[in-house]
């Protein structure tokens, strides 16, 4: 399930956006995430009611700014999730984040070495401080891939999905 983003996109007319980027202001960008994260947490809240799930059972996965909210959101709910897949994302604010760490899920990172929107050292950044806070994290850097989610990066996402629920596909 996928919830929609809450706001347009003043950058990009056509799009929309968890918080807004387009003030250089860290504050700003700061509360934007946190007015996202509570309609992103009334969102999973909802899920969890209506299908009868824990975090346990929700893996949370998200694409540029959507990666971003999947990591805050994931590290800092004090009931583990099965795991977290970002997309060509980053981690908004280590020093604040770092501070609302109440679980540790599984995480896979993925981003393009030619992303023009999110650049690709993020991922080098937010690897650093998965280990450094003792979060298992795997990531892939993939060759020649811009700021979009192609093939293989589903299918790397499709796998780890499938070991943290511990799903055998084999087929007969």
């Amino acid at each position: 399930l996928c919830p929609n983003v809450h706001e347009a996109c003043p950058i990009n007319p056509s799009g929309f956006q968890w918080f807004d980027l387009s003030r250089d202001d860290p504050d700003h960008i700061l509360e934007g995430t946190y007015k996202a994260e509570k309609k992103i947490q009334q969102f999973i809240t909802e899920i969890k009611k209506k299908y009868s799930l824990s975090n346990s059972q929700i893996c949370l996965s998200g694409f540029s700014q959507g990666c971003m909210m999947s990591i805050n959101v994931g590290l800092s709910e004090k009931e583990k999730f099965a795991g977290i897949i970002g997309f060509s994302g980053k981690i908004i604010n280590k020093n604040d984040l770092i501070k609302r760490i109440l679980s540790k899920p599984s995480t896979l990172l993925i981003h393009g070495d030619q992303d023009e929107i999110v650049p690709p050292v993020n991922l080098l950044e937010a690897k650093d401080f998965f280990e450094r806070n003792k979060i298992d994290i795997t990531t892939k850097m993939l060759k020649g891939c811009g700021h979009n989610i192609p093939i293989e990066a589903s299918s790397l996402g499709l796998t780890f999905l499938k070991k943290i629920f511990n799903i055998n596909s084999q087929f007969n």
